[in-house]
């Protein structure tokens, strides 16, 4: 019983759990069914659907259909007045592998949710800085090609974990390019553009948001020296 150990020990361990959220040292290469969500990726194309929080304005919805041209294949689905389990639900009955949701501030886009489907997990991340396609002088023609994204460097557990998640589903600045000879590429901006920033992973999904565990949390406060190096071990 409790009773039986020490307060200073007791003290010790909880200070100790407390710890151990933001140190995941010791782990490398021990995998599970947790860490085996895209175990099947790339053998087959992803399914993408995407979404808005209620009651979207004006500008929010011209986002979500943007977003619609960056990824192959992905589909579009009003909100409406569905609750999140049933946007779930049917996205599982219909063979979505990827469900993505919009959310804004006046107007603004500002966050991005991406549920991986049946089983999890979810990434919740931060949006700034976006610049739709209207917005872009200049504009270039969309292609049709399945985008290319660059995530060289994301050597850790989680920049692998993010790195797929969003070669399955995100392409955060989008481009495409022309050969003027035979050393020398011009880009040309197609949009949209837009920075993500990753906040908290969770192991369910969407529905889950309550009760999934969390797999990883970003915590300001803890930013040292040591710990500040998440994606890359470079």
């Amino acid at each position: 019983e409790n009773r039986l150990i020490p307060t200073e020990l007791r003290r010790d361990a909880l200070a100790l759990q407390g710890s151990l959220e933001f140190d995941d040292a010791g782990g490398e290469g021990v995998t599970s069914h947790v860490d085996d969500e895209y175990r099947w990726a790339g053998v087959e194309d992803p399914k993408v659907m995407i979404t808005t929080s209620r009651d979207p304005s004006s500008r929010l919805k011209m986002f979500a259909k943007e977003l619609k041209l960056v990824f192959p294949g992905a589909q579009r689905m009003n909100r409406g007045r569905h609750e999140v389990g049933a946007l779930v639900r049917a996205c599982k009955a219909n063979g979505v592998t990827d469900l993505l949701v919009v959310h804004e501030h006046r107007g603004t886009p500002v966050g991005l949710i991406v549920s991986h489907l049946p089983f999890g997990p979810t990434a919740y991340f931060t949006l700034c800085n976006v610049v739709m396609r209207h917005d872009i002088p200049d504009l270039g023609t969309m292609s049709e090609a399945k985008p290319h994204l660059i995530t060289h460097g994301f050597s850790f557990c989680l920049g692998k974990q993010v790195s797929i998640c969003h070669s399955l589903s995100l392409c955060p600045r989008h481009h495409v390019y022309k050969k003027i000879d035979h050393r020398n590429v011009e880009l040309t901006e197609v949009g949209p553009r837009f920075e993500l920033k990753l906040y908290l992973i969770r192991l369910g999904t969407l529905e889950q948001e309550a009760t999934a565990d969390v797999e990883w949390r970003w915590h300001p406060y803890t930013n040292t020296a040591r710990k500040r190096v998440f994606l890359s071990a470079e």
